[in-house]
């Protein structure tokens, strides 16, 4: 009986939204088989423009036996869409989405069941890990290209490089004006990612916190929180006297990045394909695709081909392909 209700449930939103028509007063009531046929055809509908629509870079597409849904780091995104556009003109059977939102918003919904990949440019946490665990998954966690964090200034700061040890200083508030780091008397103005953001999360634990585990230094409150590497990279291009940072992917010629050093002794280090390669350059990191347990049929396929031919993209969108 309640399965008989709920095979009515659709019929009976749609009787209800109509109600009964009326013409010149005369009332009648719309023949069940009509109804039937519109929510049919409704659905027919919806569920092929979801089709359609899971990528807006993408054409609509035929045969489509699979879509794999893609959510996370806003660090990865582009390099992510280069993948799926990549990889579905050599596999038209395969549909994939893809979005950001960043990289805790993506293990969120992979834990809430909602996507098939989440895309991360930090580890999973530990919170996270046994939220998932509660419910039967066991997460499997891919390292599939390296990234640097740039620091960016404005073109007209005269300052070149900079330690880890000011970097901190400076965005915890302890560094208020360039002119204790030897440039103009100006206020510093601190932009950072949001707080869902990988890139966030690595900065405040390696840059502010220098990798003490036991250290609780946060932002400075007169940080500015950016939505986006887009927003990080305007700010910098029309604020003097700006410091943000991001990564290297994401840095354009409008921004001057700075040499990096672990400490005063140096060397200082530009972020490059080669600085992360040789471990030199000081805030570099992986990054990871995550999906819910042990990937099979053809997310596998398609993450086997990311670890593999996927890995000549990279370096084009100015990450670090991983190293063989």
């Amino acid at each position: 009986m309640r399965e008989a209700y709920q095979s009515q449930r659709p019929v009976r939103a749609v009787r209800y939204a109509l109600g009964t028509l009326s013409s010149q007063g005369t009332r009648f009531r719309i023949p069940d088989r009509w109804i039937y046929t519109l929510v049919t055809l409704a659905f027919l509908a919806a569920t092929l423009l979801g089709g359609c629509a899971q990528n807006s870079s993408e054409a609509p597409r035929t045969g489509v036996s699979r879509v794999i849904i893609n959510k996370g780091s806003d660090t990865l995104v582009n390099l992510a869409l280069a993948w799926a556009e990549a990889y579905m003109a050599a596999h038209p059977e395969v549909s994939i989405s893809v979005t950001g939102g960043g990289t805790g918003t993506g293990i969120t919904a992979m834990i809430n069941g909602t996507i098939d990949i989440a895309n991360a440019s930090r580890s999973i946490k530990s919170e996270e890990l046994e939220l998932a665990t509660s419910k039967g998954m066991q997460p499997t966690e891919f390292t599939v290209a390296l990234d640097a964090i740039a620091v960016v200034v404005n073109p007209s700061n005269p300052l070149d490089h900079i330690t880890l040890q000011q970097l901190s200083d400076i965005y915890t508030g302890k560094i208020t004006n360039w002119s204790e780091l030897g440039g103009e008397d100006r206020p510093i103005v601190l932009l950072s990612r949001e707080s869902n953001s990988g890139t966030y999360t690595y900065f405040l634990e390696h840059v502010v916190r220098l990798g003490d585990a036991s250290s609780t230094l946060l932002f400075s409150p007169d940080t500015l929180l950016m939505p986006s590497s887009e927003g990080i990279s305007v700010e910098v291009r029309q604020n003097p006297n700006a410091i943000g940072y991001d990564g290297l992917g994401y840095v354009t010629n409008d921004q001057k990045v700075l040499a990096v050093a672990r400490d005063a002794s140096g060397p200082y280090v530009l972020p490059s394909v080669d600085t992360v390669n040789d471990d030199s350059y000081p805030i570099a990191r992986a990054l990871y695709i995550y999906t819910p347990n042990e990937p099979a049929g053809q997310i596998k396929e398609y993450i086997d081909w990311i670890l593999s031919d996927g890995q000549n993209l990279i370096s084009k969108l100015g990450f670090v392909p991983l190293t063989k």
